[in-house]
C-alpha cells in the first residue's frame, strides 16, 4: 500500500460508496473501506474523524466556503434571496456538478440510514448558518437573513432532489434557477 497514494480522499470515498452500497452503511468497517482502497487505517483516519464524515468530507466544507464568499461579494443581487441562489449556483458549479453519480449514489445510502439523515441534517444547519451570517454581513436583520437562509436551502434541496432523478440531464446552476421560479410562483 502506498504511503503517498494520489487522489487518496476520493479512492476513500468510493471505496466507502462502493461498500456501503454493497452490504449496507452499519455493516462496513473503516478497515474494509481502506483496504479497498488499498490504503490503511491511519490513512482513512488521516482524512476522516469516522465512517460516516467519509460521505461528507471535504466538500460540505468547501460548498460552505464558497457560498459564504459569494453572497459577500454579490452586492448587485436584486434581492437577498438573488444572492443565495447565486452563490449555491457558484458552489454547484466548483463543487459538485461534476460528481451527479457519485451524490445519486451517496443521496440513496444517506436515505436508507438515520443515523446519516441526522449528519445531513446537520450539513444543512451548517449551511444556513454560513447563509445566515453572510447575509447580516451584508445588512440584513437576523431574524430575516435566517429566514431567507432557510429557504436558500429549500431551494437547493429541491434542486438537488431533481438533479439526482436518473433521467435528469441539466446542471445543478439551472434547477436551482427553475426552483427559485417555482418558489416565486407559488408566494405571489
Amino acid at each position: 500500500m502506498s504511503r503517498w497514494a494520489p487522489n487518496t480522499v476520493d479512492r476513500l470515498q468510493e471505496a466507502a460508496i462502493d461498500l456501503f452500497e454493497e452490504q449496507g452503511f452499519d455493516r462496513t468497517t473503516v478497515a474494509e473501506i481502506a483496504e479497498r482502497a488499498g490504503l490503511t487505517e491511519r490513512t482513512f483516519f488521516n482524512h476522516f474523524a469516522t465512517k460516516r464524515e467519509v460521505l461528507y468530507g471535504p466538500r460540505s466544507l468547501r460548498q460552505q466556503q464558497v457560498v459564504g464568499r459569494e453572497i459577500a461579494e454579490s452586492p448587485d443581487a436584486p434581492t437577498p434571496l438573488d444572492a443565495v441562489v447565486r452563490a449555491l449556483q457558484v458552489a454547484a458549479d466548483e463543487v459538485f456538478e461534476g460528481l451527479r453519480t457519485a451524490s445519486t449514489r451517496r443521496r440513496r445510502i444517506i436515505a436508507a440510514s438515520p443515523e446519516l439523515q441526522e449528519r445531513e441534517d446537520g450539513k444543512r444547519a451548517a449551511l444556513t448558518a454560513v447563509i445566515a451570517e453572510a447575509l447580516q454581513g451584508r445588512g440584513l436583520e437576523p431574524d430575516t437573513a435566517l429566514l431567507t437562509a432557510r429557504v436558500g436551502v429549500l431551494v437547493q434541496q429541491t434542486a438537488e432532489q431533481r438533479w439526482a432523478e436518473p433521467t435528469e440531464r441539466r446542471p445543478l446552476r439551472d434547477l436551482l434557477s427553475e426552483a427559485l421560479l417555482t418558489l416565486r410562483a407559488i408566494t405571489e
